[in-house]
């Protein structure tokens, strides 16, 4: 299975999300607002689209609308006020992966 991982900056939350799960799935990570943004070929390649907050999920409704349809696209409720592979991140991470497969 193609997991997409998408938070804002693809620094933290998707980052760690995309080598945490790495062996367990076929990961990738990419941000909203950063220097190279998620594009329509991301999404296409991938067959879940997680994201980590709805804001997240309502920008790719506006950025990608006819993908956004097509797509399982999950939001995991995580806010924006962790570091990369901080043990509570990793841990949130966990819990809400193992909930959702």
């Amino acid at each position: 299975m193609k997991v997409l991982f998408i938070c804002n900056q693809n620094k933290n939350r998707s980052k760690t999300a995309e080598e945490l799960f790495k062996d367990k799935f076929e990961t990738r990570s990419a941000g909203l607002y950063n220097e190279r943004p998620v594009t329509q070929k991301d999404i296409l390649w991938s067959n879940i689209v997680v994201v980590m907050d709805d804001e997240q999920r309502s920008e790719l409704a506006k950025r990608f609308p006819k993908l956004y349809m097509q797509k399982q696209i999950i939001s995991l409720n995580i806010p924006d006020i962790y570091s990369y592979n901080q043990p509570n991140l990793v841990n949130i991470l966990k819990s809400k992966i193992k909930e959702l497969f």
